[in-house]
């Protein structure tokens, strides 16, 4: 195939190259750039070429493995859309309310004012007319409750100190 020759198949034979590209799902842009390097590489390697009629396949080929060891090399992200509106549903209430049905109605009264509220225990008792002592065992059932509905098991009846030197020594100590 002469330079003449080439040159006509590149003028009759390049727009449709890229179309090709298109059909293939390739962006227009990109199949213009991958056609221009598949018609210079097809320039470059002119003597492999078997067949002159077939040129405009075998330049639909090399595009088409430009294409796809583009693919290969460069993987396909793309940034995900920022969410303009805050979620309507606020799912931590969901959950307290949820946790708060296991109490009974005195219990969940103390807990919402305690942990939710910021009240200390002698201003629960003081506007409740019930003793400290009173306050302190209803704490101590709502957070079981609560403690159960989580699944998790907790020892109440030793001080946290104490809980927290046993689980810390070693094990033939504790067995002695």
């Amino acid at each position: 195939m002469t330079q003449d020759e080439y040159g006509t198949a590149y003028k009759s034979g390049f727009n449709l190259t890229i179309r090709f590209l298109v059909s293939k799902g390739v962006p227009y842009d990109t199949a213009r750039e991958t056609a221009q390097a598949a018609w210079v590489k097809g320039w470059e390697r002119l003597a492999q070429l078997r067949n002159p009629s077939m040129i405009l396949t075998w330049m639909n080929s090399i595009a088409l493995n430009i294409h796809r060891s583009y693919l290969r090399r460069e993987p396909q992200q793309q940034p995900l859309p920022e969410l303009s509106t805050a979620p309507r549903v606020n799912l931590a209430a969901i959950d307290v309310g949820r946790m708060l049905k296991c109490c009974k109605q005195n219990d969940r009264l103390v807990l919402e004012w305690h942990y939710l509220e910021g009240y200390k225990v002698q201003e629960i008792a003081r506007r409740q007319g019930w003793t400290e002592t009173a306050v302190r065992i209803r704490l101590l059932r709502a957070r079981r409750a609560v403690g159960q509905r989580l699944g998790r098991k907790f020892d109440h009846t030793r001080p946290m100190a104490k809980r927290a030197a046993l689980s810390t020594r070693p094990q033939a100590a504790t067995a002695a």
